[in-house]
């Protein structure tokens, strides 16, 4: 394998708070992001310097998501709701108060918005009529982070009692309960093929789950501290997972094996915890946020 290249490009700032939230655009030229300040900018990676403040909120972001189906962006607004902006007008168009509680994670699927909260409930929205559906309670502990299968139309939950959830968008009926980390599960995603599902958390561990019959394969102990994120290359043959250890790890996905550490010192990477991380699919760059409040984007060379 060639050895693979990293190139630091930009480091973006503006927000005077941690940034927490991060997602790429329907267009993945754009990517948006939350942070501690209430702020939520858009940024252009054709003229990524220039950010635009579309929404400034009285608490924290710590969640945002797109739907693709009507190029809407929802925001989690902590102790408040949800406020959905008109990407095409970057207004707001709607807004609902569904919880006092911090909100960790939402995720977009057909008419519907899952809404994960700190006080263990996730919250169904009708986007089209713009109303709760049910509240489903999974726990006392915070719902932290979700991933969606739409091909298996599987809801995966990780929480902070420990476990990984997973649940038939058809029903909602509980499909599996994997409980093999030994703290709150914050990092989750499937693989771009379907085949895998992998965690991680604040036992710092990384699992890999074959998604047939949710089989553990694989726990590798992945960084020193914290996993907050961890995020897919388009074409899913490599990922890259972020940590509260400062550091970017990027992974091959079919061997698991670790091929480069983006840190301070080699690639002039974050100097705090780095929160949340994307593989950009116009760009093909990584792009990070972390509580130095940057943005930071990496040219990645590598076959």
């Amino acid at each position: 394998m060639p050895k693979i290249q990293v190139n630091k490009l930009y480091t973006l700032t503006g927000h005077n708070d941690s940034i927490f939230a991060l997602v790429e655009g329907n267009d993945p030229r754009y990517f948006y992001t939350g942070a501690g300040d209430g702020m939520v900018v858009k940024w252009d990676l054709d003229a990524p310097k220039d950010g635009k403040l579309i929404a400034k909120l009285p608490h924290s972001v710590y969640a945002l998501a797109i739907d693709d189906q009507r190029d809407l962006l929802f925001i989690g607004h902590n102790f408040e709701g949800v406020h959905v902006i008109d990407l095409n007008t970057n207004k707001e168009i709607w807004s609902l108060k569904i919880t006092d509680h911090a909100i960790f994670d939402i995720k977009i699927y057909k008419n519907q918005a899952f809404v994960g909260t700190g006080d263990g409930v996730v919250t169904v929205l009708d986007i089209e009529e713009r109303s709760i559906l049910k509240h489903i309670k999974l726990g006392e502990k915070n719902i932290r982070v979700m991933a969606l299968d739409v091909q298996k139309e599987h809801l995966a939950i990780g929480s902070s009692d420990n476990t990984v959830k997973v649940f038939d968008l058809n029903g909602f009926s509980p499909v599996k309960k994997l409980d093999e980390h030994t703290n709150s599960v914050f990092a989750l995603r499937y693989s771009p093929d379907g085949k895998l599902l992998i965690s991680g958390g604040r036992d710092a561990h990384l699992k890999i789950w074959e998604t047939k019959a949710y089989k553990l394969q694989e726990n590798i102990v992945a960084h020193m501290y914290a996993i907050n994120y961890l995020a897919f290359r388009e074409d899913g043959k490599y990922f890259v997972t972020c940590s509260m250890d400062k550091s970017i790890k990027l992974w091959e996905t079919a061997t698991l094996q670790l091929k480069k550490v983006i840190d301070k010192s080699r690639h002039a990477g974050h100097g705090t915890s780095v929160n949340k991380v994307i593989w950009s699919k116009y760009t093909h760059q990584i792009i990070a946020v972390s509580d130095d409040r940057t943005i930071s984007i990496w040219e990645i060379e590598l076959q």
